[in-house]
């Protein structure tokens, strides 16, 4: 096994060593070199290339993707890569796109016992329907308060317990019981579960026939503020047909300020801070509280069609069996003059996933399975393209190993660590954890368990599906500087940088711990797409079972 991980090193180390003419043609970029290993300055050129202003910020169906699609297929096919959706590049991704129309005006009007409120749409609330309505208006609507919205009876919890809900607002708390009570037999504690993802509880509220649901954001709990969600929404919203995502949907949902809930709880002439506090015990009832919500909203509805980039290295002896790479091209494009580039999330990872592809395409010898390489759209939109995919496998699910994810990787220089976002639920940690040992590095849990990564990047789809997944990056513990200098950067990129436009390339970045990162994520791939290595199970205390039978 170890000779395994040393011919890998070493062919990696070798590759790096020797470059060749690349055709760059695209904007913002000429001629380019690459190299066959990986190394900073291909990094940095994709990225360079990808966040760029030519790409718009990479929006679905615009024209970034257009450019973000070519220069993809010209790089896959560069590199040696085969179409892999049988025999295209691309596995088109069919959309329902909802715009919200003169949002300045919407507003949500709140007539309680102890007084009346509008809160205005950005600052205060921000709202869609996700069930794609031309109108969605709710009327005198009863406001009910339930808890953390969730029902799970693994845990015996249930915050709808007894209730109607046709034709009521539900206002619901971001996070799941187990952040409020800090009970770590509860749920999983501080950590986010999936229980807990804002589309798993609008979805629930929806099951439940509720009218319109809102979610009371809160910093810390959320893992991001409040200009993300009021970016977030603020533009087009995607989903799939219902064709492909028949799960029930709201007329009308969206997000509450903690000061906007704090405005409406007290014009029903209740405290929000005790009834928040009241949600964390095991036993919550629901609260119907002396108020009620109006609000209609117009938007317009297109149907559309995006892509996932689809390529492929065949295995020599087991083509049937794969390993898939993925990483998702999307981000949130541009809104007038402001460009949300998207740099690190995810120029980073699409350009690891090119740079992986690379080194797989000159490893001697041949990957005996196949290896695919996932550029996934709509990821920003709810994983949109890794559901689509999920259901329409180019491989067979039970025939694939793992999806090895690439998702806002460091720009901050190497670790001393690394970090496995859904730390502890498949074999695919321990195969990690020996390629980390050839750099004298550590396995740790993702460093912010409670803002749940792990339900939002692509690979969750997968995990659902029961395809083990690998989802790692750099920890905090930076060998320049230690623990207090990681805190300080990602918070530095959570509070002015995710999803803003300040997400921008950057020729200073330190990359050499994205390296060292993409390099491990090879290795696990060059064990897996062996023949001798067997197909990685999920845990027996994890959330997820693979599907159907190990292969044989």
């Amino acid at each position: 096994m170890y000779r395994l991980w040393l011919t890998a090193v070493i062919s990696l180390l070798l590759a790096a060593c020797h470059h060749h003419s690349a055709d760059g043609r695209n904007p913002g970029q000429s001629d380019a070199t690459f190299s066959p290993g990986i190394t900073e300055a291909d990094v940095s050129a994709h990225v360079k290339v990808l966040a760029s202003d030519a790409f718009e910020g990479r929006a679905p169906g615009s024209p970034g993707e257009q450019r973000t699609i070519d220069y993809l297929i010209r790089q896959f096919q560069r590199i040696g890569l085969q179409p892999g959706n049988h025999g295209s590049w691309l596995q088109p991704v069919p959309y329902v796109q909802a715009t919200l129309q003169h949002a300045d005006q919407a507003t949500l009007a709140i007539d309680g016992s102890k007084g009346k409120s509008g809160l205005a749409f950005g600052s205060e609330m921000v709202v869609g329907s996700p069930a794609n309505q031309l109108h969605a208006e709710v009327k005198d609507s009863p406001i009910v308060f339930v808890g953390y919205g969730v029902d799970v009876p693994d845990q015996q919890w249930d915050d709808y317990a007894g209730l109607d809900l046709k034709g009521k607002t539900v206002v619901m708390l971001v996070n799941d019981p187990g952040w409020g009570s800090q009970d770590p037999m509860l749920f999983k504690g501080r950590e986010l579960t999936w229980y807990g993802h804002w589309a798993r509880k609008f979805e629930a509220a929806a099951r439940r026939g509720a009218a319109a649901a809102f979610i009371v954001h809160d910093t810390e709990a959320a893992g991001y503020p409040w200009n993300v969600v009021q970016t977030g929404w603020s533009g087009p919203e995607f989903s799939l047909p219902t064709s492909e995502d028949p799960a029930p949907r709201l007329p009308i949902a969206g997000w509450l300020t903690t000061a906007a809930a704090r405005k409406l709880f007290a014009d029903a002439g209740v405290d929000f801070d005790a009834q928040k506090k009241s949600a964390d015990a095991r036993g919550f009832k629901p609260v119907e509280l002396d108020a009620k919500a109006s609000i209609a909203i117009d938007s317009t509805i297109t149907h559309g069609q995006s892509n996932n980039v689809v390529g492929e290295l065949p295995g020599s002896l087991r083509p049937y069996e794969a390993i898939i790479y993925s990483a998702h091209w999307d981000h949130l494009g541009r809104n007038g003059n402001k460009i949300y580039h998207g740099a690190v999330d995810n120029a980073s990872g699409v350009a690891g996933l090119l740079k992986i592809a690379e080194a797989f395409a000159h490893r001697k010898p041949k990957p005996v399975r196949s290896v695919l390489f996932l550029a996934l759209t709509l990821e920003e939109s709810g994983l949109l393209g890794s559901h689509y995919y999920v259901n329409h496998p180019v491989v067979p699910l039970d025939l694939t190993m793992a999806d090895i994810d690439m998702d806002a990787l460091t720009v901050i220089g190497p670790s001393r660590d690394i970090a496995v976002i859904g730390y502890g639920q498949s074999q695919l940690d321990g195969y990690l954890a020996e390629a980390a040992r050839t750099q004298g590095r550590a396995l740790t849990p993702g460093p912010a368990p409670t803002q749940g990564f792990f339900a939002r990047s692509g690979q969750f789809n997968f995990a659902r599906a029961g395809v083990p997944v690998l989802y790692a990056r750099s920890g905090l513990d930076l060998v320049d500087g230690g623990v207090s200098a990681g805190r300080k950067a990602y918070a530095d990129y959570i509070a002015n940088r995710y999803h803003q436009p300040g997400d921008a390339f950057d020729p200073n970045w330190d990359l050499r711990g994205m390296v060292q990162d993409l390099r491990l994520l090879y290795m696990v791939g060059s064990k897996l797409s062996t023949g001798t290595t067997p197909f990685p199970q999920w845990k027996p205390n994890s959330d997820f079972t693979r599907p159907g039978t190990e292969a044989k």
